[in-house]
């Protein structure tokens, strides 16, 4: 059974402006970001964008300041892309950004995109991003297609992704990232206006491993989990030997944080479209450098137990990959339908679909995955 080619690389997926800072959150306020210091990480260079603007694209993004500044900076060209997510995405929904602390200090960033006012909520979905992704850019117009047909949507970025604080592109410990997940989600579903209403779990590509995670940790708590592209088995002809994978557990003891795997360029792997694989570029504030000792072990670490445990997967599920995907294998998404233990599945294949068929497919193939999902969340919100 082929899988996920974790090492050297994975890089999948991949309202009102956010204030800086939490007490500044808290007012609504727009004080002037902080200042961020100019220091070239890497130069890169986005088709289509100004010197400056590639300069700002530039700096280091180690930290959530930077990557914020980064992010504000862009937003306005991000809209103006020539994107199906972005030209078809709905107006006049409810949507809010807002930075809340965890339970260790950390400010996270999330996002909502609910209904147009007065009309009734059918039920919440939760988005769990892929490694290197955010939470924002491409999702936008995703969620914003599925809020328009009665949904609460909701999606955080992880610590050490997007806007949340934490160094960029390290985890440190997979269970810890889903925890954070958990606690985030827990908090926002407290709340009085989603109380009764069923609840749906979203993940994609490495996000997939983040929702089965979730679900097999609170197996009571959701109505549905919907897994795009999931990464949730390694084929040993990709795992490291067990002597070479016990040096690199040694390793990162020592150098967690080093930046050891080179990183492919896996985005003409994942969007069959190519003009759409250059608008990728402009989610500035997304990880696609070297990935971190410590991250790529808790990726083994995670898929290799997700794999063990998943004919426990008991919760309804949909599951979506294209054919042709090269960065997560259909074959592996096809072993977790054959093997979960739930009995409600379904399962969905498009043909010579690459990795990323939310983004990077033909506007007509974006158009039907967003509806399949629509329509099994329509189905299930009937059942509840």
């Amino acid at each position: 059974m082929a899988g996920v080619s974790i090492l050297p690389a994975v890089v999948a997926t991949v309202g009102r402006p956010v204030a800086w800072g939490r007490k500044a959150a808290a007012r609504g306020s727009r004080r002037t970001p902080p200042p961020v210091k100019t220091i070239v990480a890497r130069t890169r260079v986005i088709d289509g964008a100004t010197k400056e603007m590639n300069a700002i694209a530039s700096r280091d993004l180690d930290f959530a300041p930077g990557r914020r500044y980064v992010r504000d900076a862009f937003s306005g060209a991000q809209q103006r892309l020539d994107h199906f997510l972005f030209k078809m995405a709905p107006t006049g929904l409810q949507m809010e950004e807002r930075y809340e602390m965890n339970s260790k200090g950390l400010d996270i960033f999330w996002k909502s995109w609910l209904p147009r006012p007065g009309i009734p909520i059918k039920g919440t979905l939760f988005f769990c991003h892929g490694y290197g992704d955010t939470c924002t850019f491409f999702f936008e117009g995703i969620a914003k297609m599925i809020a328009n047909e009665g949904y609460a949507v909701y999606a955080m970025d992880y610590p050490g992704f997007g806007l949340s604080d934490g160094l960029h592109g390290y985890i440190p410990n997979f269970d810890e990232l889903v925890d954070h997940v958990i606690e985030q989600y827990t908090r926002i579903r407290a709340t009085h206006a989603l109380r009764g209403l069923p609840h749906f779990l979203l993940g994609q590509s490495m996000g997939g491993a983040v929702a089965l995670k979730v679900h097999l940790k609170q197996t009571k708590e959701w109505d549905g989990v919907i897994l795009v592209a999931p990464m949730c088995k390694i084929s040993q002809d990709v795992t490291p030997s067990p002597p070479i994978l016990k040096t690199l557990t040694i390793l990162s003891y020592f150098l967690p944080q080093a930046k050891l795997f080179p990183s492919q360029d896996i985005g003409e792997l994942a969007f069959r479209d190519p003009e759409k694989r250059k608008m990728a570029d402009y989610n500035v504030i997304s990880y696609s450098d070297k990935m971190r000792l410590k991250t790529a072990i808790e990726l083994l670490k995670a898929t290799k137990d997700v794999e063990s445990q998943v004919e426990k997967v008991s919760s309804p599920l949909l599951v979506l990959h294209g054919a042709a995907d090269k960065v997560t294998d259909p074959l592996v998404s096809k072993f977790l339908y054959d093997t979960a233990c739930s009995q409600d599945k379904t399962m969905k294949i498009y043909e010579d679909g690459y990795h990323s068929i939310l983004e990077g497919e033909p506007d007509d193939r974006i158009s039907t995955v967003i509806s399949d999902i629509i329509s099994w969340l329509d189905s299930h919100c009937a059942l509840v």
